[in-house]
């Protein structure tokens, strides 16, 4: 783009950037609140009527503007966090509403599997900009959302340590939908269970345990889904020892990608907040995991751990 003989780029930041001296060239907005306008913002009170439009950013040119626009965008440590804060909570919130309406259309034996792709790489791409703010922000749960968040966290975790484990690109992808839709099976056990804050029942200790049957066998109605993804929602809760649940499968009937699921959703329901527990520590969930050869993969806890320095 050339302006007065000098060849320029225009910057795109985001609305809440934008500061007095700034020469703003467009302002985004889907509802065209600043529909062609061009102009130096000269005051507060212009940098408070960008912050109300419907725009998520605006094209600034550092040619016109009195202001260096790399330092009036200089963000602070502090500031730098929020913003990741910010980015993944909405990330966050906006996934865990795709995921149920992908839980749902199970249910109802409409799922769209490639609806999910898109869900899984918004999240991993949070988990891989700041993991530690990940956690922080997955770790709250409330009631009526927890499955869903605990299941974007558990693919979160599963994609960024298949890719520690150098995973290939299509393999990555198809992990982080197997993690979107390991617990579906949960749909058919009762909140009041499912957040039950003393012990259960033999008969709600059998409704829980039979979850990941439930889950496979829903998916596996659906006739689009993968081999590896109904595995990882049937066998998460197998154990290398044959301790675990449905079957009791030993570590040589486990795969790799289902060790891995299995590592990355007992870690993410450790360190979470639960109706019957406080979270652990990351270090004093990987220690407990790690101390437990006999039913996790030792090397995948330790890759798991090098994601939270």
């Amino acid at each position: 783009m050339a302006w007065d003989g000098d060849t320029y780029v225009v910057r795109r930041i985001p609305k809440h950037l934008v500061r007095k001296g700034m020469f703003v060239e467009s302002v985004e907005c889907p509802n065209a609140e600043f529909s062609d306008r061009r102009f130096l913002v000269q005051s507060d009170e212009t940098v408070r009527a960008i912050l109300a439009t419907s725009a998520a950013y605006a094209l600034v040119n550092p040619q016109k503007s009195t202001v260096d626009i790399d330092t009036a965008t200089a963000l602070s440590p502090a500031q730098k966090q929020a913003e990741e804060r910010k980015l993944t909570t909405e990330t966050v919130a906006q996934s865990a509403r795709s995921l149920r309406e992908s839980f749902a259309a199970a249910q109802a034996g409409q799922l769209e599997i490639e609806a999910l792709g898109p869900v899984a790489d918004d999240i991993s791409d949070r988990i891989d900009a700041a993991p530690d703010i990940f956690l922080k922000v997955t770790r709250l749960k409330t009631k009526d959302e927890g499955t869903y968040v605990h299941s974007l966290a558990v693919s979160a975790l599963m994609m960024r340590l298949a890719r520690l484990m150098h995973y290939e690109d299509g393999a990555v992808r198809e992990l982080g939908v197997a993690g979107l839709l390991h617990d579906v099976g949960k749909l058919m056990v009762p909140n009041a269970i499912l957040n039950k804050k003393g012990g259960l029942d033999t008969d709600e200790r059998r409704l829980v345990r039979g979850h990941p049957e439930i889950g496979y066998r829903l998916l596996k109605k659906q006739g689009n889904v993968s081999d590896t993804v109904l595995d990882i929602c049937r066998y998460h809760h197998e154990m290398l020892d044959g301790s675990g649940y449905p079957l009791g499968l030993k570590a040589e009937q486990l795969s790799p990608e289902i060790r891995l699921a299995t590592v990355c959703d007992v870690f993410e329901a450790l360190t979470s907040t639960r109706p019957y527990k406080r979270p652990w520590t990351t270090r004093d969930a990987l220690n407990w995991m790690y101390d437990r050869g006999h039913l996790f993969d030792k090397k995948l806890v330790l890759r798991l751990g090098s994601i939270f320095p």
